[in-house]
């Protein structure tokens, strides 16, 4: 198979067999445990960073499960002897899913990557032969209409995502179909687009190898193929957000100007989202010369949304058109024409004033209140997935606020949240401490600097007083006004409550 040609893709049409292949994948341990376990956890980790060399040493082939990950996971043939007892043989060569090779040998058409769901499901995530996931050749296959499979931004989508019972559901951007997987556990109908037709397809077989419920499968681009009347209580998208000159790839160029792709999906997302709704979306962003980076992305936010936007990574113009080309596995073209298209790309954000590009998550949430949320922020540090109970969480915190003045605040109870840990800093024999850091040892894993009241305040938090008696007996203490202190505190505690340091009791 050539860069820029694409085998034809298994029929998705005739469930009985694709149901007898799904048996004996499982029978094999062809799972995500059965992986690991044959693997060891080295090579197992290595071939989901795409590199296939420790997962060839530890599979000769002598075993049913080792055939089949050289089969569908590391692209060798292997013979149809070793086969038929695996394998509904005939059912997957006369159904695509492999095809013949040299002698008496057959190679595998797709990929197909066992898939832990969080529920303990098994599930298997079907992509174009070579692109598993991306490596450090590049993508493998550079034909326009490609369809990866499960990458470190699907999965940081998957775990970013709010998974309360809906009714309705849409992936947008479905690629190899691993959100629409994830949705069908928690919503009762499943939309997916893409503009790719040959995405969806490959969808469409990844929820049926994964026994899962089919998804209602649209093509077009953005919120076309979406009625303007319809309304969705929960969209993801993993859209092809990579901002680059023109529109190479269909599974990462977005082919508009900038970042303009993403710009205009969050704008017609809270359109398509009915009453409290979430919309979560992975996007890149410019960081324009003379503009504040976060100004730019709260512009974005469409009218009656609530909005959390979080940055986890920037990187100069020159690393990303760097990080990008390597994607597409241009470094190992001539190098004159490598080159050329760094040039490109480095042309393209020179005329638009870009001195850098922002990566991070966009959640909006459909509300009624008059007065809309925003927040925006910028955290690179390690998080601990999955988030999407932090993520709902925070906007429950939101509503609180937004309906608590600080009088409401100081007739509250408050805990402090079970993870949060007091540490202070200091030199050693120092009566007092040069600082007091609350920090989240799950979720966010936030820290925040606090003084001695507010330290002191959070330290009895446990539901059973007021803040303002709480903060009268502090007062009494230090010798300080209660008045005064009573005036304030109230904005700090807010700040506790809204990162997720201190819970209302109620």
């Amino acid at each position: 198979m050539s860069e820029t040609s694409l085998l034809p893709l298994p029929r998705a049409d005739r469930p009985e067999a694709v149901a007898r292949l799904r048996e004996a994948l499982l029978a094999a341990s062809f799972t995500a445990d059965g992986l690991l376990e044959a693997l060891g956890a080295p090579a197992y980790s290595a071939l989901s960073r795409g590199e296939t060399v420790p997962a060839l040493r530890a599979t000769r082939g002598t075993t049913p499960l080792e055939r089949l990950v050289r089969l569908f996971l590391l692209r060798r043939s292997v013979p149809r002897a070793g086969l038929r007892d695996v394998l509904p043989l005939d059912v997957c060569l006369d159904d695509g899913w492999l095809r013949p090779a040299e002698g008496d040998e057959v190679t595998a058409t797709v990929d197909v990557r066992p898939y832990g769901g969080p529920g303990g499901e098994d599930w298997f995530v079907v992509s174009d032969p070579g692109c598993a996931v991306g490596g450090a050749g590049g993508v493998g296959n550079r034909a326009s209409g490609v369809v990866l499979g499960v990458g470190g931004a699907s999965t940081t989508l998957a775990g970013i995502t709010v998974r309360t019972p809906v009714e309705t559901a849409l992936d947008l951007g479905t690629g190899s179909g691993i959100q629409a997987l994830h949705a069908t556990r928690h919503a009762t109908r499943v939309t997916a687009t893409d503009v790719n037709p040959r995405a969806l397809r490959v969808t469409a077989l990844t929820l049926a190898l994964s026994g899962a419920p089919a998804a209602d499968l649209r093509e077009g681009s953005l919120f076309a193929p979406v009625g303007e009347e319809e309304r969705y209580q929960s969209i993801v998208s993993n859209p092809p957000f990579v901002i680059s000159p023109g529109a190479r790839l269909t599974y990462r160029d977005g082919g508009m100007g900038g970042d303009d792709l993403c710009r205009t999906l969050v704008r017609q997302a809270g359109g398509r989202l009915a009453e409290g709704g979430f919309a979560q979306v992975l996007a890149n962003w410019e960081h324009v010369e003379g503009e504040e980076w976060a100004d730019r992305l709260r512009s974005w936010v469409p009218p009656g949304c609530d909005a959390w936007i979080v940055q986890r990574e920037t990187q100069d113009v020159t690393r990303y058109a760097e990080l990008w080309l390597r994607d597409a596995g241009d470094h190992r073209d001539d190098p004159e024409e490598y080159r050329a298209r760094y040039d490109a790309w480095l042309e393209e954000f020179e005329g638009r004033g870009v001195r850098a590009v922002g990566f991070g998550w966009i959640t909006l949430r459909r509300t009624g209140a008059v007065e809309p949320s925003i927040t925006v922020e910028e955290w690179p540090h390690p998080v601990e997935q999955p988030l999407g109970e932090t993520i709902r969480a925070h906007f429950e915190r939101v509503d609180y606020l937004r309906d608590h003045d600080d009088a409401a605040l100081l007739e509250e109870c408050f805990t402090l949240a079970a993870e949060v840990v007091q540490e202070q800093v200091g030199r050693p024999g120092a009566e007092d401490p040069e600082h007091v850091v609350l920090r989240q040892n799950r979720g966010m894993r936030r820290a925040v600097e606090v003084d001695t009241v507010s330290a002191g305040f959070a330290g009895v938090c446990d539901g059973t007083m007021s803040a303002g008696r709480i903060l009268d007996a502090i007062a009494q203490l230090v010798g300080e006004d209660p008045v005064l202190l009573r005036d304030r505190t109230p904005a700090s505690i807010r700040r506790l409550v809204e990162q997720g340091f201190l819970e209302p009791s109620g």
